[in-house]
């Protein structure tokens, strides 16, 4: 918990209490069903929690918008960014219904009213959303296919609506065909070595006419 208030320091004392809570209801549910590695579980605020909040490095959402997690798995990177965006609305959605059952009793432990779930395939969602986050579940032109009509055109941030996708490792080739691309390296923000190779990769998507 220490590692969040290092890099988060104006949390509010709501906000701090559920980062705390975090730890506790994915120790006792991770029990049940996996949803996290083992080995990850003992370092959920480094690999998971802090790493989710490398999207709020690269963007500050603004009151209303629409952000929707693809692949949410566990809840990352959608629950984190859910408690520092209080007034921001998020759709986590995953195709495995044990993972939305896990991350359903965490929105519920943790009492975030902005928050929905779906347990279905990506495609199947028919809103917009100003941004689409998720933490590397395909190539980016497979999550590129996967959410294609369900931007908004309508800009409210500086930063182009469009996806903000958490990766890691030597993006080159994958993103060769993105030339709009920018890549937010995470050392930039984070100190731990966890974050050497870790990075956010914003595209914003173009509209015709």
């Amino acid at each position: 918990m220490e590692i969040i208030q290092k890099y988060f320091t104006d949390l509010t004392d709501n906000q701090r209490n559920q980062f705390q809570k975090l730890q506790e209801l994915y120790q006792d549910w991770n029990l049940k069903i996996n949803v996290v590695s083992r080995k990850d579980i003992d370092e959920l605020y480094l690999r998971h929690v802090l790493h989710s909040l490398g999207i709020a490095k690269v963007i500050q959402f603004q009151p209303n918008t629409k952000v929707m997690d693809v692949g949410t798995g566990g809840g990352f990177p959608g629950i984190p960014l859910a408690i520092l965006f209080p007034e921001t609305h998020f759709h986590l959605v995953d195709a495995i219904g044990k993972k939305i059952k896990v991350v359903n009793e965490v929105v519920e432990g943790l009492e975030l009213k902005n928050v929905k779930t779906s347990n279905c395939r990506v495609e199947e969602v028919k809103d917009t959303y100003d941004f689409i986050v998720s933490r590397a579940v395909a190539q980016m032109e497979t999550f590129v296919h996967w959410t294609k009509g369900k931007i908004a055109k309508k800009q409210n941030h500086e930063l182009k609506n469009g996806i903000l996708y958490l990766k890691g490792g030597d993006l080159t080739e994958e993103l060769q065909k993105y030339t709009t691309a920018t890549i937010y390296d995470l050392t930039n923000y984070f100190d731990e070595p966890f974050f050497e190779t870790k990075k956010v990769v914003h595209l914003g998507i173009k509209f015709k006419g």
